[in-house]
Protein backbone atom coordinates (compact mmCIF):
# COMPACT_ATOMS: atom_id res chain seq x y z
CA UNK A 1 0.00 0.00 0.00
CA UNK A 2 1.04 3.81 -0.72
CA UNK A 3 -0.12 7.00 -0.19
CA UNK A 4 0.87 8.44 -2.45
CA UNK A 5 -1.62 11.71 -3.71
CA UNK A 6 -2.07 12.69 -7.17
CA UNK A 7 -3.67 16.30 -7.66
CA UNK A 8 -6.04 16.34 -10.71
CA UNK A 9 -7.94 19.00 -11.85
CA UNK A 10 -10.73 17.66 -13.53
CA UNK A 11 -11.55 15.26 -10.47
CA UNK A 12 -9.72 16.94 -7.34
CA UNK A 13 -7.06 14.31 -5.52
CA UNK A 14 -6.45 10.79 -6.22
CA UNK A 15 -5.06 8.62 -3.46
CA UNK A 16 -3.43 5.59 -4.25
CA UNK A 17 -4.80 2.76 -2.25
CA UNK A 18 -3.19 -0.27 -3.18
CA UNK A 19 -1.12 -1.98 -6.74
CA UNK A 20 -0.35 -5.05 -7.56
CA UNK A 21 2.42 -6.95 -9.73
CA UNK A 22 1.23 -9.31 -12.23
CA UNK A 23 2.78 -11.60 -15.54
CA UNK A 24 1.85 -9.27 -18.56
CA UNK A 25 -1.62 -11.06 -19.74
CA UNK A 26 -3.28 -9.18 -23.21
CA UNK A 27 -6.37 -9.08 -21.50
CA UNK A 28 -6.16 -7.31 -18.28
CA UNK A 29 -6.63 -3.60 -20.05
CA UNK A 30 -10.35 -5.27 -20.23
CA UNK A 31 -10.59 -5.92 -16.42
CA UNK A 32 -9.65 -2.64 -15.68
CA UNK A 33 -11.85 -0.80 -18.20
CA UNK A 34 -14.63 -3.45 -16.47
CA UNK A 35 -14.02 -2.16 -13.08
CA UNK A 36 -13.87 1.63 -14.00
CA UNK A 37 -16.63 1.52 -15.89
CA UNK A 38 -18.58 -0.41 -12.96
CA UNK A 39 -16.97 1.16 -9.78
CA UNK A 40 -16.76 4.78 -10.88
CA UNK A 41 -19.55 5.97 -8.40
CA UNK A 42 -17.94 4.43 -5.72
CA UNK A 43 -14.93 6.87 -6.28
CA UNK A 44 -12.63 4.70 -7.67
CA UNK A 45 -10.55 4.05 -10.32
CA UNK A 46 -8.08 1.92 -11.85
CA UNK A 47 -4.58 1.96 -13.83
CA UNK A 48 -2.65 -0.27 -15.63
CA UNK A 49 1.10 0.25 -16.54
CA UNK A 50 3.34 -2.28 -18.40
CA UNK A 51 7.22 -2.25 -16.94
CA UNK A 52 9.17 -4.70 -18.94
CA UNK A 53 7.50 -8.29 -18.66
CA UNK A 54 5.33 -6.87 -15.55
CA UNK A 55 1.80 -5.23 -15.57
CA UNK A 56 1.22 -3.38 -12.62
CA UNK A 57 -2.66 -2.73 -11.49
CA UNK A 58 -3.12 0.26 -9.25
CA UNK A 59 -6.45 1.33 -7.29
CA UNK A 60 -7.34 4.55 -6.70
CA UNK A 61 -9.71 6.06 -4.61
CA UNK A 62 -11.07 9.36 -6.34
CA UNK A 63 -11.99 12.51 -4.03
Amino acid sequence: MNDKQIPSDSQGKIELIASQRLSVNGELYKVVDFLNKNLKDYRLMFGLTKKEDKMIISVYEVE
